[in-house]
């Protein structure tokens, strides 16, 4: 297997900027200031076509000139010049570049073709390049910084891929801010040729990196995505914030199937699949990323809540119990020691709520080593370890009646040694959380800032970040995915479909759609298509009453509400009549599906429509009429292993239907994800069926059956 390019370009041993001058407002400027001031101790070449000094530096008028060949360039020129540079950069052996001038692919065909020639130049020259419109990369270790902003001294242990330039460098005085610190950040712009996925690789073998965040506008190689994910995010969590999955992106589909499938729905699936761990906000991303970085892991469900007031402690309570987690009564051995530390008022038995109590050492350290010494939790939250923060709030009141002590004098009365308290994770090998509406401002927020405990600033929110956690428990006791060979194709599979396609039809009808299914081994209803009203009855006779009559043409996509369809038909007469309304509905001659009617109240649907980047993608949800109202479904990337077709199953909010049910037996789960798998499969196998949709699959006692399909085609 090839090296990753980013080592290279993570760690070059010299770095020459085009674009850098002596004017602080240039972007090549601030760029190479970083370069400079931030503690990178490689070679520096600026290229400037016309200065002759930059930045006290030696500058060059090309690439051709420079005494060395740089192991990394850096481009920040107008669009125009990009092209010329890089082919220089290239011609003298310079292997990686990283891009930030935009005005490529993003700007229509023009911009395109140029970005086309970037690539070219790539091929010819063997070099590899982030960008274009991109803004740069950080690696802590070695104190390189190609953003725009100052960087953290120390380094960090959060690795960042990011689509959008901005969340690596707006955000680092934002970051700096709340104690988060990255070990490595990489912008990827366009993507021409480095792309996240080559980064998401990288960020997983990096002994630095503790746990990835990505942001992510759009992936072009699914399976590729899910593939590398689901090797690394068992090892070391990935959190992803996905945007671009409203309405005003979701496409349209002929079948339900199509009709349900929006891009943010998919990305849901998606990351399920691929045990990426999902943020709503980028603040989310950046806290519970952290919390996964600088925290030891999670090693089962139980949190302890130490607070100074009952509000917090409940609200962490409350929201820690809708993640998962469970916060257990403590011991009566536990409970004992605790209550001589705390007021005769307060609670001991979890959360234990001081109540207002001024000693942080107490609150923030001693009671929680107990807690965590005891063995009976596998995290703590801790509200209200405060200290200068609440004295300064407080000092207007209390300066005239202290002796007119001045602040200076009365904080230092206050501090108390916070050592132990931010050493526990460490100690104990387990995660804490601290909510604290105070923020560096509070000396003790800080200290735990400093020492890589996360704060947050509401108690709902350190709850979360505990409960992100639990995620990654969850995802690291997954079993292990054995993706199966495909089945053969069938023959007459594949000829149903050409002849169908050679004839002009846009869909199967429904009973070629299941002899499709029956061939790859998917159960169906015993059914036969019917000629005449007299066959009709034949039919049904050999089926045994009560069957179900359709109308049976590729052109009825959707009978439902249109006259062309008659449910338990129990009698001959009932039949008879239903056979003549169809046909009349019709308005013309049409096949008649007769159908045997299955027995069973649960229905289900599952299909498959395609995704750009993602190839054909499976749906599975609540059946029947409420397919659409309710859109309980779920989707994943084909093809699917047992364990994750199974995983789809248990991912509906209707999943209570699958066990026992008011007197129903369990579903048959593993025929039930066998049926999802086969979809897959036969959408692999024939990339002539655009979508897919088995409404309702019915479970006759335990059994699921297909009871109506279609296949939508495409040329």
């Amino acid at each position: 297997m090839p090296e990753n390019p980013l080592h290279l370009l993570l760690h070059p041993k010299s770095i020459a900027v085009a674009g850098a001058s002596n004017n602080p407002v240039k972007m090549g400027t601030l760029q190479a200031l970083s370069i400079l001031k931030d503690g990178y101790e490689g070679k520096f070449y600026p290229i400037h076509p016309t200065e002759k000094i930059v930045l006290g530096h030696k500058a060059y008028a090309s690439p051709l000139d420079l005494p060395e060949t740089p192991d990394l360039v850096l481009l920040v020129v107008p669009t125009a010049q990009v092209v010329p540079i890089l082919e220089n950069f290239a011609k003298i052996g310079t292997k990686r570049a990283v891009i930030i001038s935009a005005g490529f692919k993003e700007t229509g065909p023009e911009g395109q073709a140029l970005e086309e020639r970037l690539r070219e130049i790539a091929a010819t020259y063997g070099i590899r390049f982030l960008g274009p419109n991109c803004m740069g990369i950080v690696n802590t270790a070695i104190s390189l910084n190609l953003t725009v902003a100052a960087l953290e001294k120390r380094p960090g242990s959060l690795g960042m891929a990011s689509q959008s330039g901005t969340y690596i460098t707006q955000t680092l005085p934002y970051l700096r801010e709340r104690g988060i610190r990255f070990s490595k950040a990489i912008s990827c712009g366009n993507e021409a040729n480095i792309d996240v996925i080559d980064v998401l690789e990288y960020l997983g073998e990096d002994e630095q990196t503790k746990a990835i965040i990505l942001y992510i506008e759009g992936i072009r190689d699914g399976r590729r995505f899910i593939a590398t994910t689901q090797k690394i995010s068992p090892v070391k969590p990935i959190l992803a914030q996905y945007v671009g999955g409203s309405a005003a992106g979701a496409r349209a589909g002929l079948s339900h199937t199509g009709a349900l499938a929006g891009p943010d729905l998919l990305y849901e699936g998606i990351f399920k699949q691929a045990g990426i761990i999902r943020c709503h906000s980028i603040e989310d991303l950046y806290a519970h990323g952290w919390m996964h970085a600088a925290q030891p892991p999670l090693r089962g469900r139980r949190l302890a809540i130490v607070t100074n007031s009952g509000g917090p402690g409940t609200a962490i309570a409350h929201n820690a119990d809708l993640g998962g987690m469970t916060v257990p009564r403590f011991s009566d051995a536990l409970q004992a020691g605790i209550r001589p530390l705390i007021m005769p008022y307060a609670c001991s038995a979890n959360p234990v709520d001081l109540t207002f109590h001024l000693d942080t050492q107490v609150l923030a350290a001693v009671i929680p080593a107990m807690i965590l010494e005891s063995g009976e939790v596998d995290a703590i939250a801790i509200h209200g370890a405060m200290n200068s923060g609440f004295m300064k709030a407080v000092y207007p009141h209390m300066r005239e009646i202290m002796g007119d002590m001045s602040l200076e004098t009365f904080l230092a009365l206050m501090e108390k040694d916070m050592t132990a308290a931010v050493e526990l994770p460490r100690k104990y090998g387990l995660p804490m959380v601290i909510s604290s509406f105070f923020g560096r401002e509070d000396n003790n927020t800080s200290l735990y800032m400093d020492h890589d405990v996360p704060v947050f600033d509401s108690p709902e929110k350190a709850a979360r970040g505990i409960a992100s956690l639990l995620r990654h428990l969850e995802i690291r006791g997954r079993k292990p995915i054995v993706m199966p060979a495909l089945p053969p194709e069938n023959p007459e599979a594949a000829g149903m479909i050409r002849t169908a396609l050679a004839a002009g039809q846009k869909a199967l009808d429904e009973h070629q759609a299941k002899e499709i299914l029956a061939a790859y081994g998917v159960p169906i209803t015993r059914e036969r298509i019917a000629a005449n009203e007299e066959e009709a009855v034949k039919i049904a006779g050999g089926i045994g009453f009560p069957v179900a009559v359709k109308a049976c043409a590729w052109e009825i996509m959707h009978k439902s509400g249109r006259g062309l369809i008659a449910l338990n038909i129990r009698t001959e007469k009932a039949l008879r009549d239903a056979f003549r309304s169809i046909c009349a509905a019709a308005g013309k001659e049409i096949p008649i599906l007769i159908q045997e009617m299955v027995a069973g109240s649960r229905e289900f649907v599952a299909g498959m429509t395609r995704f750009p980047g993602f190839g054909p993608c499976v749906l599975f949800g609540l059946g029947g009429v409420f397919t659409e109202a309710l859109k309980d479904t779920v989707f994943r990337s084909a093809p699917l292993s047992a364990v994750e077709a199974e995983e789809m199953l248990t991912d509906i909010r209707a999943k209570a239907l699958l066990g026992e049910f008011r007197g129903l037996p369990a579903v048959d789960l593993p025929a039930l994800a066998r049926i999802l798998q086969t979809v897959g499969a036969i959408a692999l196998l024939h990339p002539e069926i655009a979508e897919i949709d088995l409404n309702p699959v019915i479970i006759a006692g335990s059994k699921p059956v297909v009871a109506d399909a279609l296949f939508v085609l495409t040329a």
